[in-house]
């Protein structure tokens, strides 16, 4: 709510923090998000031949490859990789500086910690985790084609014919819309597990392994509701 009304109270979230975080959470992730999107693409791609290879119907493997990577397998990756990456961050950041006695001194100052330390992260992982998976999305599919392409005989630009046939807009905002809830599952956890820190630098290191492991459960069991609810 602070994130939506704190301009309200003269108290606005500070656009250079959602910058900051932006770079952070999205731009930096770039580089792994890109290999873990290729590496699930092709291996999508060498165990859909050889299934659809049993039924003479190799060819087909562009069906499912679009749909896995746009409508599961994006998302998935890309929050649990965000969870491990900037959750952990995030808790890590905020038990310090609890334990620091920092955020009392915020407080203090008149300075809002929602505002000022939570709102910037929460606005960056909603705003840079669909394109997170929009790049993720292109990349898998890319290099699932490259493998199609050698193994099968296919040319790139019919795999790119088929992959357009197949994928619907609907079929990208599943994963898009799943990425979003994924992204306020991450800032939340993250934020009351760092917020829960006792015992000094051990406790940094309970809550932040606490975050990340409760993230990555709260995050595909979103996606096992959220892929019956959608599919019903």
């Amino acid at each position: 709510m602070w994130t939506l009304t704190g301009w309200r109270r003269n108290q606005p979230v500070r656009v250079d923090s959602v910058f900051a975080q932006m770079m952070e959470i999205g731009i930096f992730a770039i580089p792994i998000v890109t290999v873990l999107a290729a590496t699930i693409g092709i291996m999508l791609a060498i165990q859909g031949i050889y299934t659809l290879r049993t039924f003479g119907a190799e060819s087909q493997v562009t069906v499912g490859i679009a749909l896995s990577v746009t409508r599961e397998f994006s998302s998935l990756i890309t929050g649990i990789l965000v969870a491990g990456r900037s959750g952990s961050a995030l808790a890590a950041r905020l038990s310090t500086m609890k334990i620091n006695q920092e955020i009392d001194a915020l407080s203090v100052m008149g300075i809002n910690p929602v505002r000022f330390l939570v709102a910037p992260s929460l606005i960056a992982m909603v705003v840079m985790l669909p394109m997170l998976v929009i790049w993720s999305d292109i990349v898998g599919i890319f290099a699932a084609g490259i493998y199609v392409s050698l193994e099968l005989g296919i040319s790139m630009a019919a795999y790119t014919d088929q992959i357009i046939e197949v994928l619907k807009v609907e079929d990208v905002m599943h994963g898009i819309e799943k990425i979003a809830i994924f992204a306020i599952l991450i800032a939340l956890v993250s934020v009351v597990s760092g917020s829960s820190v006792s015992g000094g630098a051990e406790g940094v290191g309970r809550v932040t392994t606490r975050a990340v492991v409760i993230s990555i459960t709260a995050i595909i069991i979103a996606d096992m509701l959220f892929a019956f609810l959608t599919t019903r």
